[in-house]
């Protein structure tokens, strides 16, 4: 049975430094168990604070057994900075002995594949698919999650369709209520197909959307509600994203 935990830090740093060696414990462990491990990589500051981090100290990673895939991206040209896999390369895979052909990069405006998001939104869902063994996606180990002021996950925003869906793993955003409008972006089924979920979250700006997804929020008003890992979901909160639960 999957278990919510709520784990609370003095600041952004503490939250970072302590999602940092939890992530080193279940990487190595999958890698111990089976060979290698399979990862969702986020975006947003405290997110690639934690990529930064890593790159400082990963503790016995075997980065080239892991395979490395994103929660979202903006459909931009390739290397563009806002891309969060420009980013996270930045922070940590050009730094790290990741294997290339394990890095799962979601496709770039100016891509082979055009510039149409609902063919880079499918595409993906084939390689997701193609990674799997049979399955529609990988089971995830974990899977990293940042979160918006007004509870967004991915690319995944209150009262939209893609927030909504039930069935595909990929779809594309061409409206995002935050620039830049188009966007390709994992579901809440794909999410929910890690085994733990983890939602980093500093800043007081945040805390009543912490509070209405820890208390149980439809994931239609506060997207966050709706990330739930199969055997564990845990909020990495500072002290500002976690001063509302007591209002809970």
């Amino acid at each position: 049975m999957s278990k919510t935990s709520v784990l609370q830090y003095l600041d952004a740093q503490a939250l970072v430094d302590a999602a940092r060696s939890r992530f080193v414990d279940v990487v190595t462990a999958a890698q111990a168990e089976r060979g290698f491990a399979s990862v969702v990589l986020t975006g947003g500051g405290t997110g690639i604070a934690l990529l930064q981090a890593l790159r400082e100290d990963s503790g016995s990673i075997d980065w080239g057994k892991v395979d490395i895939y994103f929660g979202d991206e903006r459909f931009l040209p390739s290397g563009d900075p806002e891309r969060n896999e420009v980013q996270a390369s930045e922070a940590l895979l050009d730094h790290v002995d990741v294997h290339p052909d394990r890095v799962f990069r979601m496709a770039a405006s100016d891509g082979p594949h055009g510039s149409d998001p609902e063919v880079a939104a499918a595409t993906y869902a084939q390689i997701l698919h193609s990674g799997s063994e049979g399955e529609p996606t990988p089971r995830f180990d974990v899977h990293l999650l940042g979160m918006g002021g007004e509870g967004h996950i991915n690319s995944l925003f209150p009262h939209t369709d893609a927030v909504r869906e039930q069935h595909r793993f990929v779809v594309a955003v061409e409206d995002s209520p935050k620039p830049p409008p188009v966007r390709i972006t994992l579901t809440l089924p794909a999410v929910r197909r890690a085994q733990h979920v983890w939602l980093l979250v500093s800043g007081a700006n945040k805390a009543d959307a912490v509070a209405a997804a820890v208390g149980g929020a439809d994931s239609d008003d506060v997207p966050s509600a709706g990330a739930l890992g199969t055997e564990s979901t845990v909020w990495f909160l500072d002290a500002g994203a976690a001063s509302k639960l007591d209002t809970v």
